[in-house]
């Protein structure tokens, strides 16, 4: 594990050299291929050290933050391109790369917090420096205040546990058993943000508006996924309390995903659509999670996966046609089919994918989840129906508002993409239908 950690460590210097942005691009994706190829497929903890381990979950989380960075350069190419500090944006990306593979490999509780807590310094500096409007301030602040403060009742948690068992290693948690109602509360309340829940998930439509498309595709694609695999790991020794206490969380996630989904519904900003489609997909995750069942917790890895793909497509997608149009408004951006007509194929493919069809990996985790949640209580049906229906409702109005319709009378020309740009996106969308076929990683990791 090491070895990788060293690797990106070493390429932060990398940052000080002129003109080293593509170069830097082409390491994460070597990085890639040697994780891939040095790394065996395991279902326990493998690489075990003192420190450090990986099972399959961390494994296919780490190679998912690798896999969006390296796409956040070429999306972000208008940063090297007018030369929007670079050097520096090189820097923060790579220093959260590094906190991300850190969170996601080690097995110590309080280290787990440690960098958990780190990764939202260079991405409140991606949304301050690279933002796009005056209140990118006020949005970053929001997203730092909420973690913070949601997190601070779990480091006391983390003091008790040690107080009290004198260990904070993952797998000897996985032998003890806590029912205190207060210390659940405590453990599980900041990963309820972070993912976020419904009632606490106003930072993150504001974080994703002001955010430039780097930090839309990294918040979308892994820092939403850092609540539910800390969720994961902590519910290993919370089973008691959850049992007795998970049905509020089920059912404010459920009927919050159906709200949010109706709110969805009359977003005029393209990028506020598909980061309240994120709250829905993840109040789906969340209440499978709660479940406890295997059913559950197989769904939310698969949709966790899924939603980081396919979201952070569409975000780098929504970037493109603002690129070209200067507004994310779905009032200006209508007809983009006589536009862009290149680029429609990849609007209707990754819409598709995120209302859950065939074959993509949503499709995969959200019947998992149908399952654990309705084998829970056949009462969950109904929210079940309505965010289903209204899931594909508002990625159909995402797409058909966008394509069709009468083209802005500002918009004299049509405009071809960039084959970097047909990459990015090809990128996105063929391991999210491609990894349908490898389910069995998804379904196996515990």
């Amino acid at each position: 594990m090491l070895k990788f950690l060293f690797f990106i460590l070493f390429m932060t210097p990398l940052s000080l050299i002129k003109n080293i942005y593509w170069t830097v691009q082409n390491l994460l994706f070597i990085l890639m291929g040697s994780f891939f190829l040095m790394t065996n497929f395991f279902y326990f903890g493998g690489d075990l050290s003192y420190m450090f381990s990986m099972d399959l979950i961390s494994y296919v989380l780490i190679i998912l933050s690798v896999w969006i960075i390296a796409l956040m350069f070429m999306s972000s190419e208008q940063v090297y391109k007018k030369s929007k500090y670079p050097f520096l944006f090189i820097f923060f990306i790579l220093f959260l790369l590094l906190m991300l593979v850190l969170t996601f490999s080690v097995n110590n509780l309080f280290m787990f917090y440690l960098f958990f807590e780190s990764s939202l310094i260079p991405t409140f500096f991606l949304i301050l420096g690279w933002g796009y409007q005056p209140e990118r301030l006020q949005a970053g602040l929001y997203l730092l205040f909420y973690t913070l403060i949601a997190s601070l009742p779990m480091l006391m948690g983390i003091f008790f546990l040690l107080n009290n068992f004198y260990f904070l290693n993952f797998y000897l948690l996985n032998s003890v058993s806590v029912y205190y109602f207060y210390f659940y509360l405590c453990m599980i309340f900041a990963f309820l943000v972070k993912m976020p829940m419904f009632l606490v998930h106003l930072w993150l439509p504001k974080a994703h508006v002001e955010a430039p498309v780097a930090g839309s595709m990294i918040l979308a694609g892994i820092l939403l996924k850092l609540g539910g695999y800390g969720l994961i790991r902590v519910f290993s020794f919370l089973v008691l309390s959850g049992v007795h206490f998970n049905y509020t969380w089920v059912g404010i996630s459920l009927v919050g995903g159906s709200l949010v989904s109706l709110v969805c519904l009359r977003q005029m900003d393209m990028k506020l659509l598909i980061a309240y489609s994120s709250v829905a997909h993840m109040g789906m995750v969340l209440g499978g999670m709660m479940t406890l069942n295997y059913w559950g917790m197989a769904g939310a890895l698969a949709l966790m996966i899924g939603h980081g793909l396919c979201s952070s497509g569409l975000f780098s997608l929504a970037n493109m046609s603002y690129e070209r149009l200067g507004s994310r408004s779905l009032m200006l951006n209508k007809g983009l089919l006589n536009f862009m007509p290149s680029l429609s194929l990849w609007w209707f493919l990754l819409c598709s994918s995120n209302m859950a069809a065939p074959p993509s990996l949503n499709l995969m985790g959200e019947i998992c989840l149908l399952n654990s949640l309705v084998s829970w209580s056949y009462i969950s049906m109904i929210s079940l129906a309505l965010l289903s229906f209204f899931s594909a409702s508002y990625s159909l109005f995402l797409f058909s508002f966008s394509q069709h319709g009468k083209v802005f009378f500002g918009v004299y020309s049509f405009s071809a993409g960039y084959v970097r740009e047909f990459m990015i996106l090809f990128l996105h969308w063929f391991p999210l239908n491609l990894l349908i076929l490898k389910s069995d990683y998804c379904l196996m990791w515990f």
